[in-house]
């Protein structure tokens, strides 16, 4: 773990590329998951689901409530959770791990309501 102040080696840079690394292929398999329960199903936790998804898209327009994670099942959650920790290491957007993730995901957001606002 890095302390402040501490001088960082090339041993600590390598093993954080190879965590992100590691997370952002665990985030694709969990991110796709998620878009297809927000594309195919519809309950009220899908609704969360869709939540979520709108907020790693545009966090600032479609902001999530992380108390939302205890609202839904604890598989949905441990995949909302794996999508946090590979943004936290921001190598790639979520919706570009996924095949057509773009598209997908503004489908998804306008099928749930969450649509940005007008541009005055």
């Amino acid at each position: 773990m890095f302390e402040s102040g501490a001088a960082m080696g090339d041993d600590d840079f390598e093993g954080w590329a190879l965590r992100a690394q590691q997370v952002q292929a665990s985030a694709a398999q969990a991110y796709a998951r998620l878009l297809e329960i927000a594309e195919k199903r519809d309950s009220g936790q899908v609704r969360r689901v869709a939540n979520f998804i709108a907020s790693t898209y545009d966090g600032a327009t479609f902001p999530f409530d992380l108390f939302e994670l205890r609202a839904v099942d604890v598989a949905i959650s441990d995949d909302m959770l794996v999508c946090l920790d590979a943004l936290r290491w921001a190598k790639a957007d979520l919706h570009k791990l996924v095949p057509d993730g773009d598209r997908r995901v503004r489908v998804v957001c306008a099928a749930w309501g969450f649509n940005w606002p007008e541009s005055g």
